[in-house]
């Protein structure tokens, strides 16, 4: 199984997107979006635009 982004519609019939790791496990995700289109639209940024992202870390410790 390799990485995937599963496309799902919540209790409230909001489409949210999570991405799964190969071992299947649930690693984030998305918010609710009242359009599907809106959720694959979503996936669709992250996939161009995020591929070198920095993370930051703003806590304290």
């Amino acid at each position: 199984m390799a990485y995937k982004f599963e496309v799902y519609k919540d209790k409230a019939g909001e489409f949210r997107f999570r991405f799964r790791a190969s071992n299947g496990e649930a690693m984030f995700s998305s918010e609710g979006y009242k359009a599907k289109a809106s959720a694959l639209s979503a996936i669709e940024s992250i996939k161009k635009n995020a591929p070198g992202a920095e993370t930051e870390d703003t806590t304290k410790e």
